[in-house]
């Protein structure tokens, strides 16, 4: 299965979050420079970033597969959650097939998890911010399906490692997706019953804090930017049925800034 066939599934997401302030913002972010010192995409040929795509596909489901079944069955919530991101991913139908078909080989008894991940480690390899997005999936997976709190939990804090995630950055995954679903006022959205914990959590997304410089703020803002770019994502190999959350995570990013840039005065 190769990549074109993986995923011509982002083409009208653009269009779809571009609206206002924050997609305006967006399609800046398409065409910004970053930083010399930022980090650029991996090189690879197309034959590699192929093969990084389709791994990265099988991966991503058989995990979620396994991770589901971790506590001996698979429930109908963890089913719905994996469902549903299928359908944030915007999969085709044939594609949804195929996801479910890594999905059911995942929970299956005969099923390798540490080979799967170790391979896809091995894989990835000079490519972390594709890592931390598959790791990102999975997180979001597990607690859409109730299960992060079983033995998904050590299973997943294992994989972070083999990824080469450490504990501070896999925590901050873990809060960042917990905040993503759930969600924080934006800017220009009226009062909030809790205001200040929004601005907290829009701090947390660009990993900085309220005791950052304004030039400190938007330098974390690039930087975080830069990270889930989905141009350099899919030059590392991401497949582009995978670009809906690195889109997704952008926004969230953006409606971060645009928070904090409101409540500071920043222009």
């Amino acid at each position: 299965m190769g990549m074109k066939w993986i995923g011509k599934v982002a083409g009208g997401l653009l269009g779809a979050l571009a609206l206002g302030p924050i997609g305006a913002a967006l399609g800046v972010l398409l065409g910004h420079q970053f930083d010399e010192d930022d980090a650029q995409p991996h090189a690879g040929t197309p034959e590699e970033l192929n093969a990084i795509g389709e791994l990265f596909f099988r991966a991503t489901f058989s995990v979620m597969g396994y991770l589901a079944k971790a506590d001996g069955r698979v429930s109908e919530q963890e089913i719905s959650a994996a469902r549903a991101v299928m359908n944030e991913l915007h999969l085709g139908e044939g594609q949804v097939q195929h996801a479910i078909a890594c999905f059911t080989a995942g929970k299956s008894p005969g099923f390798d998890f540490r080979a799967e991940v170790t391979a896809l480690t091995h894989a990835c390899r000079g490519r972390p911010d594709l890592t931390r997005v598959f790791l990102e999936i999975q997180v979001r997976a597990a607690l859409a399906g109730g299960s992060l709190d079983g033995p998904a939990r050590p299973l997943i804090g294992w994989m972070a490692s083999v990824l080469g995630i450490s504990g501070l950055e896999y925590a901050h995954i873990e809060a960042v997706v917990r905040i993503q679903r759930g969600g924080f006022r934006p800017a220009g959205a009226g009062a909030s019953p809790a205001p200040q914990r929004g601005l907290d959590e829009a701090y947390r997304v660009l990993e900085t804090s309220d005791a950052a410089s304004d030039e400190e703020v938007v330098k974390a803002y690039r930087r975080a930017l830069n990270r889930h770019h989905p141009d350099k994502l899919k030059a590392n190999g991401l497949p582009e049925s995978m670009m809906a959350h690195a889109k997704q995570r952008t926004q969230q990013i953006i409606e971060a800034y645009e928070l904090i840039r409101e409540r500071r005065g920043m222009r």
